[in-house]
This record gives C-alpha cells, structure tokens and sequence, in this order.
C-alpha cells in the first residue's frame, strides 16, 4: 500500500509517499517559504531527476495542491491517479493527554489539536492548517494523526507530573508529556528487533540528539520517563534550547533586562543552548569545529552537551534499575562518534567498553560494543516516515 506521510511546519511542507510493502520511498519533497517570498517545492522520485517548482505559495492548501500535482506529474510523478494513495499520515507534534495512539482524523480530532494551540504554538496550527488542506485535496482518503506524544503516555504519573500545586494539572493538564515519540518508539522497537532482547523483558534507553534531543527510558517496550516536558525545552542543551534551568533564574534576568516572560521563553527556546553558551553557532558540526581551532566556550559547550547526556542515561538506568541496551540516534547521534564515545566514558561503570574502530560508523545501523560489553550500545537511525506510515497502515487495517 502507499501511504502519503505529511509533516507541516508554519512555513514548510515535507513529505514521503512510501510503499509500506517494500518499506520504499517512492517519491519526497520540500515546500519552503509557504506564504513567504520565494517560495518553492523540490520533488524527488526514485530514478528520476530532481524536480524543482518555484511559484508562490501564499498558503498550505496551494502548497498541497502543488505537492498532489507533482506526484502525478507524467514526467517526475510516480502515480496515475490519486486513489492509488491508500492513506495519508499526518505527524501532529502535541496530543495533551488524550491521545496515546494513532487515530483517524474527525472533528473531535481536530478540536483536540485546536485546544493544544497553546501548548504547541508554532506546530500545532501548521499541522492542523496541513490537515485541512490534505482533505480538500484528497477527499475520501483516510487521514491519520500520528502524535509526536502519543509514545509516552505510558509514563507513570511519578515520572510525568510536576511538584507543583496539583490543581493545575486538573485545570490546565500541566506535566510531562514528552516528544521525539515517533523517533523514540521506532528506534526502541529496531533496538529490540536487532539485539534479540525479550520485548516483554527488556531496559532500553533511546537517546535521540540532534539540534533537537531527548532521551526515554524504555521497558518492556513502553516508555516510563522522557527528558522533555511540558514543552520540548526541558532536559538536555540543544542547538538553541537551553534544556533543564533553574526557574529563579528567569525572574533574575527579568529584573536585570525588564525583560517579560515571552522575552525571555524566546531567550530559552532560540538564543540558548550550544548557540548561547558557545556563541559560535547551533550546529554541533560548527561547534566541533571551534573547539578544534581552540575556542574555549565552545569546548566547554560540547562538553556540557555530553555530560547533561550522560547524566540522563545514568538516571534512567536508576529509574529502570538496569539497562541492557542503549541506541544512539538522529544527527548527531548517528553520526559523531566522538560524542557517542564521550557520552559512554562516563558509563564505564556499568560494564560497557565501545570498539572504537565500529564506533566511527556514521548513519548504518551498528553494533558499537565489544563483545564483552555488559551493556549492547547501538546505533540505530531513524526514520520517522516509515514508523508514520506503518502506524497508518496498521490503523486503517483495524
């Protein structure tokens, strides 16, 4: 079956059509600057030549229209007709507490999604905007909402609420509800299906880093803990988020700069992190970089980056009271070796000893351990699209 994955941003479009037989992508592509000048689509299909479409897009449903028409295009298409589309799965970032599953999209769906506008400001809209604009371009189709929260739902409320007054949790669902969760459920479920560990049996930790990171704890298949929370600026330093602070020092610039509350969350959310603590830049590749040409805040950037990790996967090793496997994924995860071995230096307590020659794999699949490593460490890339796309498929099977 071919399952049509879309995955909206406030000014983007990027979308697979893959083939959940052959586990295949047929064709993919990029919409940028959506109601922005210069604005443009660029279409890939399997053996064909790269297919690039500048033409304004001033919003979601032309740049649909425009993804609809590449995909039948006689030349750069792989499709005939729209019916040979089986489904469409729709990455949807913020769930609340109501969604711990894939579901097919309805008004009481979409109502869902409206009501966690606040909670994901800059997805949410886009992802519902996207939505709207795949039924009116493909009507009869089944569409699904896939939740980038759904996976951790699971989590005990020791883990998800936080000590703060109670009633504000009953009134506004304030906790934990983490992210990644696509991410973090396929590579949790690859991580099982390579090591040969009991599902029903098994402590994984899944550390997700890229410009964007979290780690889950993971046992017996199901998440119990995740480092983002509310909203994806808790736990780990990120490209520009500065991950886990004291809340006092919020007030304390606030009086310094006179700076509000929504200053200073934008402060957090994009000038912080490997950016603001390196001033170099937010690519972990840039930082690398400066630190190897002796700049000082950029080598103590990326060495608070690796603790903060090391000293996550070190509680949720507590949290499970053991672990058997650790998966490193997403940008930096498949693909620095370095930090992947930086991170497992402080873990030698748990018996692991890395093979530094595998450990220079860059985004395959790897097992990066030694044999006599008391704990497997993998690499394991992931892939999003096919786990939004088998998720589909398995729904509108039901």
């Amino acid at each position: 079956m071919n399952i049509l994955v879309i995955n909206c941003g406030s000014s983007s479009l990027k979308y697979q059509l893959i083939d959940t037989d052959s586990k295949s992508v047929l064709a993919k592509g990029l919409c940028e600057r959506i109601g922005i000048e210069g604005s443009k689509l660029t279409h890939e299909a399997a053996g064909k030549d790269e297919f690039v479409v500048e033409n304004p897009m001033p919003d979601h449903q032309v740049a649909v229209d425009m993804v609809m028409k590449a995909l039948l295009d006689p030349k750069y298409g792989v499709l005939k007709d729209i019916s040979e589309i089986s489904a469409v799965g729709h990455r949807v970032l913020h769930g609340s507490k109501y969604y711990s599953d894939p579901v097919i999209v309805n008004e009481d769906v979409k109502k869902v999604i409206r009501d966690c506008y606040d909670l994901g400001p800059l997805h949410n809209p886009a992802n519902l905007t996207g939505i709207i604009a795949c039924e009116a371009a493909m009507p009869g189709i089944p569409h699904v909402a896939v939740f980038d929260t759904a996976f951790h739902q699971t989590m005990p409320e020791k883990a998800f609420l936080y000590a703060i007054p109670y009633e504000y949790y009953e009134k506004y669902n304030i906790r934990r509800y983490g992210f990644h969760g696509t991410s973090h459920s396929y590579v949790a479920k690859r991580t099982l299906e390579i090591s040969g560990l009991d599902p029903n049996n098994s402590k994984i930790i899944v550390a997700h880093l890229g410009n964007g990171a979290s780690i889950t704890a993971v046992q017996n298949g199901k998440c119990v803990d995740t480092s983002m929370g509310l909203t994806p600026l808790e736990g780990l330093i990120m490209g520009t988020r500065s991950g886990d602070i004291d809340a006092g020092v919020l007030q304390y610039i606030a009086h310094k700069e006179n700076k509000d509350i929504d200053e200073l969350l934008n402060l957090l959310n994009k000038k912080s992190g490997m950016l603001g603590v390196s001033g170099v830049s937010s690519d972990f590749r840039d930082v690398k970089k400066a630190e190897e040409e002796g700049n000082h805040r950029a080598k103590v950037a990326n060495e608070a980056f690796v603790y903060r990790v090391a000293k996550y996967i070190g509680a949720y090793v507590a949290a499970m009271n053991g672990v058997d496997a650790i998966a490193f994924t997403a940008g930096v995860g498949e693909n620095d070796g370095i930090v992947r071995g930086q991170v497992c230096e402080y873990l030698g307590y748990l018996g692991i000893k890395i093979d530094e020659e595998v450990n220079k794999v860059r985004g395959k699949e790897a097992l990066i351990t030694t044999p006599d490593s008391k704990v497997k460490v993998y690499v394991v890339p992931t892939n999003e699209e096919l786990s939004i796309a088998q998720q589909t498929l398995a729904l509108i099977r039901k």
